[in-house]
């Protein structure tokens, strides 16, 4: 299936449209919302996204391929990183306000705070990004089931099943190596990796990577009203 985006918002969150049918499917949800696949029962998998640096990502994954600034639609100069002064939305970012209309809202955080979103077996949780910024690991538990947040200094948060484990550190990989390392309460080690972390000691025991994404509190409350606020522990 090939999307393109439709140029359409909903609760300010674009709205994609497939190329087979011109069905308009939420971006965030993943869902067929105007069109004929509505009520097919179709709904697009959720994959783990990671927002970090191009330098951080490249040392990770040095075999990576980008798309050319180059477009031919846009000047290169149009491409500047997002924090910068002059990017094409830099002014937005510093507002409070919402482009468009967004009538679910919540004051539990700032309109505009970034957070983690997670959903796990039915429920939802937000993580502002403050607290991952100041603790790397995190165990939680949610909707029954035991989860795992790891943020490493260089940012770039990820989510993980963890079972019964407590992961308390985590570590550079060998001298040179941009490989990272959670040790456990059991003092065993793991490797991060984007689909899992893999036990050293035995490459067979994997803890799957959770689909977790980094959004506007405003943007994720809006499609997961029932969310709770992860705070200070809890």
């Amino acid at each position: 299936m090939s999307f393109g985006t439709s140029g359409w918002l909903f609760q300010s969150n674009k709205l994609m449209y497939d190329r087979g049918t011109n069905s308009l499917w939420h971006q965030f949800l993943g869902e067929p919302v105007v069109g004929e696949l509505v009520g097919s029962g179709i709904k697009l998998q959720i994959l783990p996204s990671t927002l970090t640096t191009w330098s951080n990502w490249l040392a990770a994954h040095p075999d990576t391929t980008v798309l050319d600034v180059e477009t031919g639609v846009y000047p290169v100069e149009a491409y500047l990183p997002e924090g910068a002064p002059g990017s094409t939305y830099s002014t937005y970012r510093g507002s409070e306000l919402t482009m468009f209309p967004v009538p679910e809202r919540s004051n539990a955080l700032p309109t505009k705070s970034r957070i983690y979103g997670l959903t796990f077996n039915g429920q939802a949780r937000a993580y502002p990004q403050e607290i991952l910024n100041q603790t790397q690991v995190i165990n939680d538990s949610l909707g029954g089931g035991n989860l795992l947040l790891v943020t490493p200094q260089d940012g770039g948060t990820r989510s993980y099943q963890r079972d019964d484990r407590i992961f308390l550190t985590v570590e550079k990989g060998e001298s040179g190596s941009s490989e990272l390392i959670l040790i456990d309460d059991e003092g065993l080690g793991w490797r991060m990796t984007e689909d899992a972390l893999v036990s050293i000691s035995d490459p067979t025991m994997r803890l799957l990577r959770l689909p977790g994404r980094s959004s506007f509190w405003f943007g994720w409350y809006a499609f997961y009203p029932a969310t709770e606020v992860y705070a200070n522990g809890s």
